[in-house]
């Protein structure tokens, strides 16, 4: 019997959903699905014909793995993507913030109500929270920091301006 190489390993995600907080679900992700969820990702109004054109799949093959994600929580939702004119003329930062002990619950319930924040992310390190923040112009862009700053158990933040970006997926 050959011996195995990693490639011939079936590589297992472990995905956490909303619905079942206390259970980690094991999804078994191919690389079939894997590129199916990169297709969607570029695109996630492909219409299932053409994706089964660029996956060399079937209609019917591209149309139940989409529905098979979608039931088992991968993809558990779409999102709408500004066009190029229209988002290079927003003006992004990188907000990272310090909370005050105990605080973190209260201050992310606060922040999620901010419209012009588009992530907000827990990290390790000096900061506690790491936001990105799109507003029109500067000037939006400063009283959304400043709202930021005044959320009852945030100490500390600082800003670093995005001047471009190189890519994004």
């Amino acid at each position: 019997m050959p011996a195995q190489n990693a490639i011939d390993i079936p590589t297992i995600s472990r995905v956490c959903f909303g619905r079942l907080p206390l259970e980690l679900v094991e999804v078994m992700l191919d690389d079939t699905d894997r590129a199916l969820i990169a297709l969607l990702r570029e695109n996630a109004r492909i219409g299932h014909a053409q994706a089964a054109r660029r996956l060399n799949l079937s209609r019917t093959t591209v149309q139940a793995r989409v529905e098979s994600l979608e039931r088992r929580g991968v993809i558990v939702g779409y999102t709408a993507r500004l066009s190029e004119e229209i988002s290079r003329r927003m003006v992004r930062a990188h907000v990272t913030i310090v909370v005050a002990p105990k605080a973190s619950a209260g201050v992310v319930t606060a922040l999620q109500r901010l419209p012009e924040l588009r992530a907000l992310h827990s990290v390790a390190g000096v900061f506690d929270l790491l936001a990105v923040v799109e507003a029109e112009d500067v000037p939006t862009l400063d009283a959304a920091i400043d709202r930021i700053g005044a959320v009852a158990g945030v100490e500390r933040t600082q800003s670093s301006i995005i001047l471009s970006t190189k890519f994004e997926r």
